[in-house]
């Protein structure tokens, strides 16, 4: 079914990155970066069913030319940390045809970023294995009336009471604020791309007669109790489709499990609160008549059946008795208690499962790190368009590291070095204490059981003594 996802990075020249590379990459295309001198060659790549540039109005038409276009971002871009380009990457719908794909993606770019002054280079990737999906690289500097380049920003200079500029001795320069002459970067900006692209999904699925939806927010935002899955990543992805199990897989699998039997528990003891109360007290059976209820139920045929109902009996009995249950209200305390039980147990479960998942994530950084260490050692030794050479052939696996090291340093906590064995420690303690409230989960699922099995005889009974009362009262009026 449909999935969520709206990814966003900055692809910039303080990591080594290349716009003309990163262009060449998802369009499979072949591109020379003027720049460097290095050949980008990607037509080899597969999966590419769509790619083309999309500019605005004031945009230069030969700026149609990819290879053109971003070669002229590298040239106008100086700074060794430039900002190059914002990546956009779509999870598209696998209800959709890849033509409606393609146009659905098209137009989210067209209404989004072109129209608002921005270059974009769509690609649009399907290899037919499930996972539809769009690359968008975007300009970042805004273009003139007069279809050149503007700036990023523009200085502000902070005046005295007089109106006069400041002078700062320090930095031998006029005091000054940068502002930027687009709303692009602003934080607002991601949330309004998100909620934009789920609209726009939803009335694509409903216009071509799919019931599925999605949404942009997290399940907490949407006041859903349900663990989210883990990202799997480009490699684990991969994996998984040639039938190889790994961890990140196997962890959204059990948190699939989990988030299905904590519904159907919760819907159950819901069924059975509801039943419960709607019952009049009048027309209640005793416990002993609900037992009677359980043992004459059945049209037994066999002397198996007969032994497999009696173990029925003696567990429903014995739950009755360790409980001190004896009448029906003594019954409906125990239901709130099972109710309250669910919704402890669901929350810690969850509160585990999201905190295991932040281990995983730490922990899959850390072998990404120890992993990628040499290579990235090898190329910081290089230099000059040599490093660059080599950055460009090991690029996936030094922006692995290098995320994997930001992510570390990020997630320290105030460690003076990788805390590696706490975080193990931690999420074998966590796993443990998982199992013992899935324990006691699925005892709690047993007791459901026993009173869904008390529910449905006592309703038989129910219907019985209305059937009696209907005889009886036809009886007397012959009479």
């Amino acid at each position: 079914m449909a999935i969520y996802r709206l990814s966003i990075q900055i692809i910039g020249r303080s990591k080594g990155r290349s716009a003309v590379a990163a262009a060449a990459y998802r369009a499979g295309d072949l591109i020379l970066n003027e720049r460097s001198g290095i050949l980008c060659d990607y037509t080899r790549k597969r999966g590419i069913i769509h790619s083309e540039i999309m500019l605005p109005e004031n945009a230069p038409p030969e700026f149609a030319d990819r290879a053109l276009l971003w070669n002229e971002v590298e040239r106008i871009e100086k700074a060794k940390n430039s900002q190059l380009a914002r990546e956009i990457q779509l999870a598209l719908p696998i209800e959709l045809s890849k033509e409606q794909n393609i146009y659905l993606a098209r137009e989210y770019v067209k209404k989004h970023f072109v129209e608002h002054g921005m270059c974009a280079d769509v690609s649009v990737h399907d290899d037919g294995k499930g996972n539809p999906h769009a690359h968008v690289l975007l300009t970042m500097r805004p273009l003139n009336d007069d279809k050149t380049w503007g700036d990023k920003q523009k200085k502000v200079y902070i005046l005295d009471d007089n109106g006069n500029k400041i002078y700062d001795k320090n930095k031998k320069t006029y005091k000054c604020n940068k502002i930027q002459t687009t709303d692009w970067n602003e934080q607002s900006k991601a949330e309004e791309w998100r909620q934009a692209w789920s609209d726009m999904l939803n009335t694509a699925l409903e216009k071509h007669g799919h019931s599925t939806r999605v949404d942009h927010r997290s399940y907490e935002r949407q006041g859903i109790e349900q663990i989210p899955t883990i990202r799997m990543g480009v490699a684990a992805t991969q994996m998984e489709r040639r039938g190889i199990r790994t961890k990140q897989g196997d962890i959204n699998r059990a948190i699939e499990v989990t988030n299905r039997e904590l519904r159907q528990l919760r819907a159950r003891i819901k069924k059975i609160k509801d039943w419960l109360y709607s019952v009049p007290i009048t027309d209640a059976p005793t416990l002993i008549e609900m037992m009677n209820g359980v043992a004459n139920g059945k049209n037994l045929e066999t002397h198996w059946k007969r032994l497999a109902d009696l173990k029925s009996r003696s567990k429903i009995l014995v739950f009755l008795q360790n409980n001190s249950i004896s009448n029906v209200e003594q019954l409906a305390n125990k239901i709130e208690q099972m109710h309250k039980l669910q919704y402890d147990v669901s929350g810690r479960i969850k509160a585990i499962d999201r905190r295991k998942d932040k281990l995983v994530e730490h922990l899959t950084n850390v072998d990404n790190y120890k992993q990628y260490s040499p290579i990235y050692k090898k190329y910081k030794e290089l230099t000059g368009n040599k490093q660059i050479a080599f950055r460009e052939k090991y690029s996936k696996e030094i922006e692995q590291y290098e995320s994997a090291h930001k992510y570390i340093g990020d997630h320290l906590n105030g460690y003076g070095k990788i805390p590696e064995k706490s975080w193990r420690t931690e999420l074998d303690k966590l796993t443990a204490e998982r199992y013992s409230l899935c324990e006691q989960y699925y005892k709690l699922k047993d007791e459901v059981k026993y009173v869904e099995h008390l529910r449905r005889n006592t309703e038989n009974l129910m219907k019985e003594n209305v059937q009696k009362h209907t005889r009886t009262k036809t009886n007397n009026l012959e009479m």
